[in-house]
């Protein structure tokens, strides 16, 4: 073996093992280095895989909650957190079984467990051994971001990497931070059984997303009991006994207030996980946040080192990291020039009803000076909503020259529907084409041809469309 590595990967995350899996296929020389125990990433151990499974069951307690107003007869006693937290750890490992180190090995990789730590721009060492490497991909993902509040170090807090540990349930949940991951959480705990407050510090929650949405998801969120304060800000915590008292001051200037509470969750955001590498010694560039600063390629400051997913941003999401990481094949594997294409990336908060949109945000339209008309259709005019009782929702359409270059959907697996959207954006389909499309009937997938078909109804039905039928049926038989 050469003492130069052809790629030497810095992070077992998916955009890591992507890029790991082909060029290893591909007969290159690869090294893997992760710094825990386990390969996967944040996703598979404290994110996705976890969250989503957590909020499935507190969905199915919600659900059998609800029995009677479908007619059915059910009692629901309170919840095994402990048995809930078992189900997790069983779906985890379930889906280790693909990250499994050997897999990789068997690809001729040389998976190594161990901090990596750049020496120079070509070397990096891990628990004593120095590697040399012709490419690296940066791949190490992000951490919680902890709010400067004063005491919070005092009091037990929860993260996102820690939460899904939790046996007991807390009968008091502060959730710090009303984005993503905080308003899946927050609904997860109340639906489970916890009294939840949710403290957001801005104007409204999920500030990425489209306001009008954010606000009926709010309306939502409360109606199912969750407790909301907006624009209120932590100013410091303490304990007192088994539990944790915050002091919380209002933005309208009222005097301060303490709250009680069992548990603490913080969820205010990301934190790139690039300190530990030491990319001072590898002359890698970052920003005031600490993420990578890279080109369309995907190429660091180092043209030879590039980078992957929530290192890196823009997007914190697993399916970034994929996408990103076939952008690093194409250049650092067969060294065809290709750059990311962020047109299109669909974000999906995972309330129910989830949240979802892709393209152009109205407020990012606007700003860019781009002439465009909005197009909404409600879901609760959607036959299976109807069905399925659940009417909270609307899908928005930003329509520029007959085509949609941006969509934000609330309903019930708007993750699942956003996708249809997503491609029409991507390949720029005429809106016409998406309004004529046949869809299965009765689904909620129908709300984006009804919707399609509405921004047409003035035209159709105009006047000047009249009077054309009407002479028509006068001169042909």
């Amino acid at each position: 073996m050469s003492n130069e590595h052809d790629l030497v990967i810095i992070g077992g995350g998916v955009g890591g093992l992507v890029t790991a899996s082909v060029a290893g296929q591909l007969g290159l020389d690869v090294v893997l280095i992760e710094r825990d125990n386990a390969l996967g990433g944040d996703c598979l151990h404290h994110g996705c895989v976890p969250s989503k499974t957590l909020i499935r069951s507190a969905s199915i307690a919600h659900a059998a909650r609800q029995a009677r107003d479908f007619g059915i007869d059910a009692e629901v006693g309170p919840t095994d957190l402990g048995a809930v937290t078992d189900r997790v750890r069983a779906v985890i490992e379930r889906i280790q079984h693909h990250d499994d180190p050997e897999r990789f090995r068997g690809y001729g990789i040389d998976v190594l467990f161990g901090e990596a730590q750049f020496r120079d721009p070509h070397t990096v060492s891990v628990k004593g051994r120095s590697i040399r490497g012709r490419r690296f991909v940066i791949a190490t993902g992000s951490r919680p971001a902890i709010p400067p509040i004063a005491g919070l170090d005092s009091v037990p807090y929860l993260t996102n990497e820690t939460v899904f540990d939790q046996r007991a349930l807390p009968g008091r949940l502060a959730v710090i931070g009303g984005g993503p991951i905080g308003c899946e959480l927050a609904q997860a705990f109340a639906r489970l059984g916890s009294a939840v407050t949710l403290i957001e510090a801005g104007a409204e929650l999920l500030p990425q997303d489209d306001p009008v949405l954010t606000r009926q998801l709010r309306e939502h969120l409360v109606a199912e009991g969750v407790a909301i304060r907006l624009n209120t800000s932590v100013v410091s915590a303490r304990p007192e006994g088994d539990q944790a008292v915050l002091t919380l001051q209002a933005d309208s200037g009222t005097d301060a207030a303490e709250a009680r509470f069992d548990r603490v969750l913080v969820a205010a955001g990301r934190q790139p996980n690039t300190d530990g590498i030491n990319p001072e010694a590898a002359g890698l560039e970052r920003d005031r946040k600490g993420a990578l600063i890279v080109d369309r390629r995907l190429r660091t400051s180092r043209r030879h080192i590039y980078a992957v997913g929530d290192c890196t941003g823009p997007f914190p999401f697993t399916h970034m990291a994929e996408y990103q990481a076939s952008i690093i094949i194409s250049n650092a594997i067969f060294r065809w020039p290709r750059r990311a294409d962020y047109r299109a990336v669909p974000w999906v908060t995972y309330t129910d009803p989830e949240l979802a949109h892709v393209g152009m945000t109205r407020k990012a339209a606007e700003e860019a000076g781009i002439d465009h008309q909005l197009v909404t259709f409600p879901l609760a005019e959607v036959d299976r909503a109807i069905a399925e009782g659940a009417t909270t929702g609307e899908l928005r359409l930003l329509v520029r020259k007959g085509r949609i270059i941006g969509a934000s959907l609330l309903a019930p697996h708007a993750g699942e529907i956003i996708h249809e959207l997503a491609l029409a954006i991507a390949e720029k389909v005429p809106l016409h084409r998406l309004a004529g499309l046949v869809h299965a009937y009765p689904t909620l997938a129908q709300i984006s041809k009804r919707a399609a078909g509405s921004y047409y109804a003035p035209q159709l039905f105009s006047s000047r469309t009249r009077r054309l039928v009407k002479w028509i049926h006068r001169l042909l038989p």
